[in-house]
């Protein structure tokens, strides 16, 4: 099991607004501020559990080629919300919510963060 995740920023303002726009529909909300990092938990969670950073070396925030960070989701409804929330909020489309092939009921959609970082939203429920 992870204890936490983070990705990188160059603009931590600009990835906050990102982040308060889209997390809370997946039951994240801000917990943590500070000069270089800001903190997402659960409403119930005892630690933040994705981080959004200035990287600690001080280089510029670069993203991964091949990584994708899913998030779940707890409906479809909830996956649709999360990327039209992303692409108003700044983010770019990297698939439409949707069926995808992984199992009957693995339904996501992609997006990636103004910093380029990959995230999912994912519903395995049957609905």
């Amino acid at each position: 099991m992870l204890l936490y995740t983070t990705v990188g920023t160059n603009d931590l303002e600009r990835a906050g607004r990102f982040y308060d726009a889209v997390l809370p529909l997946l039951g994240y909300i801000r917990q943590k501020q500070a000069p270089d990092e800001i903190g997402y938990a659960g409403r119930d969670d005892v630690r933040c559990r994705f981080w959004v950073v200035e990287p600690f070396n001080r280089e510029p925030a670069t993203f991964g080629n091949g990584v994708t960070i899913a998030l779940v989701a707890p409906t479809r409804a909830a996956v649709d919300a999360f990327h039209a929330a992303a692409l108003a909020a700044g983010g770019i489309d990297e698939g439409a919510p949707g069926l995808r092939p992984f199992h009957a009921s693995f339904y996501a959609a992609f997006i990636r963060d103004p910093d380029g970082n990959k995230l999912a939203a994912v519903c395995e429920r049957t609905e």
